[in-house]
């Protein structure tokens, strides 16, 4: 080879090694960035001035939970003689105050209603930190208020929605409701997140919320409700869910539903008061 030859050869290879040793700089930039950010990704509050007033038409309490760091607000929904309560864990998206348009439901049942903002939505205070410090927020909130209810020998039913299935499915492993409601329910946070951002490998995320992985050790009854066109969380996940379940599992499809627009479907809510009413015994 010649001497040019050689001189051109080094010149292309220290070429190769700038141009992927760039590559290489900005992907770990990427990744560094969604590993710093992925609470603003995952959780985009939703916040309500400490000040704000709910109005509903149906009696309701507005509780603070103390937690440590923060306040949880809560809102409880109480019918005169109710046949339960139903505990939800709203999405990662929006507050009390946009999760409390369809409260007449669960007068319609006759289920008292608890619902919670997670920290730094609505009127909580604090931010979120870590998967273990949301459980331990989810189990205080629960704490206020199934003992009441077990004290009366009245069921409790745990619905998780979408974000919350994972936080529900982990406290009903924990609590044994008497019925556990997942709508649009994912495998596992870090499954949908690699559906996301392929390119990110899954130790960069903080929240794997593994609902795949706690699902076998729910012992209540377990009623998983999913659309078919949901191009945020794949039906796949709710019939994987289905499968892995070891207690008594429903789940029910709603035909073209999506992710956001499932509650506006009749069967939707012909599906859930029915099994309200047969939890409730009638």
């Amino acid at each position: 080879m010649s001497p040019r030859a050689r001189r051109t050869g080094r010149a292309a290879a220290r070429g190769f090694a700038l141009v992927a040793g760039l590559a290489l700089l900005g992907y770990a930039g990427i990744v560094g960035g969604l590993y710093a950010l992925q609470e603003k990704l995952i959780f985009p509050a939703s916040t309500l001035p400490a000040d704000y007033k709910f109005a509903f038409d149906l009696p309701f309490e507005e509780l603070r939970i103390p937690v440590p760091g923060a306040e949880l607000s809560t809102l409880h929904f109480r019918q005169p003689e109710p046949r339960g309560l139903v505990f939800f864990l709203h999405g990662n998206g929006g507050d009390l105050s946009s999760w409390t348009t369809n409260v007449d439901f669960y007068r319609r049942v006759n289920y008292d209603l608890f619902i919670i903002d997670y920290r730094g939505y609505g009127k909580s205070t604090g931010r979120i930190e870590s998967e273990a410090q949301l459980h331990a927020d989810v189990r205080a909130a629960w704490d206020a208020v199934a003992p009441a209810y077990r004290a009366r020998k009245l069921p409790i039913v745990i619905y998780g929605r979408s974000l919350g299935t994972g936080l529900a499915a982990y406290l009903a492993r924990d609590v044994n409701p008497a019925l556990l409601m997942l709508v649009t329910p994912f495998t596992s946070l870090a499954a949908a997140a690699t559906r996301a951002y392929p390119f990110v490998p899954e130790w960069v995320l903080k929240y794997p919320l593994r609902t795949d992985a706690v699902i076998g050790a729910v012992k209540s009854p377990v009623l998983l409700v999913h659309g078919t066109r949901d191009t945020l969380i794949p039906l796949a996940d709710s019939e994987r869910l289905h499968a892995l379940a070891r207690s008594p599992a429903e789940l029910l499809v709603i035909e073209g539903a999506g992710h956001n627009d499932i509650h506006q479907f009749p069967v939707y809510l012909e599906g859930l008061a029915a099994r309200l009413n047969a939890v409730a015994g009638g």
